[in-house]
């Protein structure tokens, strides 16, 4: 009997052994263990409490021997806590993330930026609360933990981290303006730190506001709710440009809806798509059972919005909203203030439990763009002060809006981002023009052609054609010049506008240049403006004679050009005298520059000087070659000296000849 009870306990043993082992995670038992307590360097905390606490994780498939290139679920939880006596508003934290981790989800929070899950974050990334963007105080709530606690719980993948390491944070810290936080104090699973109120950190306040300061950026789009009913509400978004350089023509913004709204009708604005089967079939469709959907905007969770043409600006039905209605175009500042602006209304459906009228959130992860923009980046909306407007009765009164929230928006260069536009150099003292970079707007997956090949040199007339059309020309360039041609040609640039300039002439006095924009897209644009920055020819500037021109010395010393009346549109690629066989012609535009070396001693133009440092098109900066034309062409070896001493020489022989006879 005590044999059987002992081979009983041993094929017991072997059972939960094979079930124990069966999964390769980094606790034991069937359930991810309970978090521990809050740490109790919580209680010593006088100000905002983070906390980043590691559960979990596990194997994921594929299964690879190379412990680097591992995949692992993990499971994670941060903690924000005010533990302070002042009202943290419109918190942001940073999470230093160091180990190529992909964010899944995160609950109660979302990315700063906007980007969506998932989302690469093995640099470290910026989380902002959502729906809870402010946590009150302890004194103020009677230490009611749901006002004055955050809690994100986050799942994601990692790799590299070979068990038993535990695949830790950098570092965690708060990023809302007037903190400082110390370095966190680690431990195996868990790290945590106790920031305070910047002594030093003075705020800009012009009066004292409810929520938060309004704040500066490139792009500024505000977000305000103008009539509040039971179920819906009208938003007004007013988009501001504010930098002297950028730009969007025919924008695009999207957004996305957090808790179910969709969007009934808009002014000044519509969008891509309108079908009703995402509300049908959704949360909006299970509570609105008798609604009429087909009368609908927009259900999408994500629309994609635009700007109205100009020639519904007075529509009543669709238009008539102030400063709507410009095909999708926001000047800079430096060219027209008025057209700076862009306004359009919405009206937005609710579900529940947001059927109250003073239940309203804004939408979440912002993003806009344009056609040969720049790129713009887009924080998460703010709670600002309701914004105040003229009362539209002329009467010496203001109308505030119910609630307001902003939403900021920089222009961003991403390292590796490719251009929407290139230059190219030539000199009337070199043969061959130095084309585009290749690949320099992006090159697709092309097995035809070496995206890492140098641009070929090429005869001026070349620049008049599509890249398509230009291999005969540069392979006969080649052949005549002596210059190797790749077995594998290189690229095209990609780019939708390209821009040559041209070093005209090179004199005792001053110098010229001929700047040229070509147009390879099919759309026109309108109100285009290049500006040029130039480090050691600024100063000389003098005049442009088929543009306006202008000086701008604030912004790295950049000459600013635009269309004079009547040449303010940059006509798109259209087809050539003979569409069947010619190629397709560029919409071009061309002047002259002229510069005086007064205030330039010692400039060089044959060794660079006279080329630009920065070439901006309409907001967007251009892809510059890297070398300059060398002033060893044919022009460039030939002196003044020989020719007059043979001048004279072939004269004062002729006249002995001639006295001989």
């Amino acid at each position: 009997m005590s044999r059987t009870l002992a081979l009983l306990f041993f094929f017991l043993f072997l059972i939960t052994f094979e079930i124990g082992t069966a999964q390769d995670y980094d606790y034991a038992g069937d359930k991810p263990p309970t978090p521990p307590a809050p740490p109790p360097a919580q209680d010593s905390c006088s100000g905002i409490f983070l906390n980043y606490e590691f559960l979990y994780r596990e194997k994921e498939y594929p299964h690879v021997k190379n412990a680097t290139a591992q995949a692992w679920a993990f499971k994670s939880t941060a903690t924000i806590f005010n533990a302070g006596d002042v009202e943290l508003k419109g918190w942001k934290i940073f999470i230093g993330f160091q180990h190529k981790e992909i964010l899944i989800a995160a609950s109660n929070a979302v990315i700063f930026d906007g980007d969506d899950l998932p989302v690469k974050v093995g640099n470290g990334t910026h989380l902002v609360g959502y729906p809870q963007t402010d946590l009150k105080t302890s004194i103020d709530t009677a230490n009611d933990m749901t006002q004055i606690q955050a809690k994100i719980e986050m799942t994601g993948t990692q790799f590299g981290v070979k068990p038993p390491g535990i695949p830790m944070p950098k570092t965690i810290r708060l990023e809302t303006d007037g903190y400082k936080c110390p370095a966190p104090i680690k431990k195996k699973t868990e790290m945590h730190v106790c920031c305070k109120k910047d002594p030093k950190f003075k705020a800009k306040k012009p009066k004292s506001v409810k929520f938060l300061p309004r704040q500066e950026g490139d792009l500024s789009m505000t977000y305000d709710i103008i009539q509040a009913n039971e179920g819906n509400y009208m938003a007004q978004v007013t988009m501001e440009n504010n930098h002297p350089l950028g730009r969007l023509d025919h924008w695009n913004l999207t957004w996305e809806w957090m808790r179910g709204e969709f969007i009934y009708s808009m002014k000044g604005a519509y969008t891509h798509l309108k079908d009703p089967s995402d509300c049908l079939y959704g949360p909006a469709g299970q509570f609105y059972k008798d609604f009429d959907f087909s009368t609908v905007m927009n259900c999408e969770k994500r629309p994609v919005i635009s700007d109205l043409p100009a020639d519904r600006a007075k529509d009543e039905k669709i238009g008539n909203v102030p400063y709507c209605c410009r095909n999708g175009t926001l000047l800079p500042t430096t060219m027209d203030e008025s057209k700076t602006k862009s306004v359009f209304q919405l009206q937005v459906f609710k579900i529940q439990p947001d059927m109250n009228r003073t239940a309203l959130f804004p939408p979440q992860k912002w993003k806009i763009n344009g056609v040969l923009n720049p790129d713009y980046k887009c924080g998460a909306p703010i709670r600002v002060d309701p914004t105040e407007t003229p009362d539209p009765s002329g009467l010496d009164t203001t109308t505030e809006a119910i609630a307001s929230w902003q939403v900021v928006c920089n222009i961003t260069k991403p390292k590796g981002t490719a251009s929407h536009c290139c230059v190219s150099f030539s000199a009337f003292y070199n043969d061959s023009v130095i084309p585009c970079n290749t690949c320099a707007c992006g090159c697709p997956d092309n097995d035809t052609c070496n995206p890492n090949a140098k641009a070929m040199l090429l005869p001026p007339e070349a620049l008049l054609v599509p890249f398509d059309n230009r291999t005969a020309k540069a392979k006969a360039w080649a052949k005549l010049k002596h210059y190797p041609v790749p077995r594998k040609l290189p690229c095209a640039d990609n780019c939708g506008v390209s821009i040559n300039w041209h070093i005209s002439s090179d004199y005792r006095k001053g110098w010229t240049a001929r700047i040229t924009l070509f147009n390879w897209e099919e759309i026109n644009f309108e109100d285009w403006f290049t500006a040029i920055q130039m480090n050691k020819a600024y100063p000389g500037y003098e005049n442009v004679y088929s543009f306006n021109g202008t000086k701008i010395p604030e912004l790295d010393n950049t000459i600013f050009f635009q269309g004079l009346p009547g040449l303010t549109f940059l006509m798109g690629e259209t087809n050539g005298t003979d569409p069947k066989s010619g190629p397709r012609v560029p919409g071009k535009q061309q002047s002259v520059i002229s510069f005086s070396k007064a205030k330039t001693p010692g400039i060089n133009i044959v060794k660079g000087d006279g080329f630009p440092t920065k070439v901006f098109f309409n907001g967007e900066e251009c892809s510059l070659p890297t070398v300059f034309p060398k002033g060893d062409g044919h022009r460039s070896h030939v002196s003044l000296v020989p020719i007059i001493f043979l001048t004279i020489m072939s004269f004062v022989l002729m006249n002995d000849h001639l006295h001989l006879q």
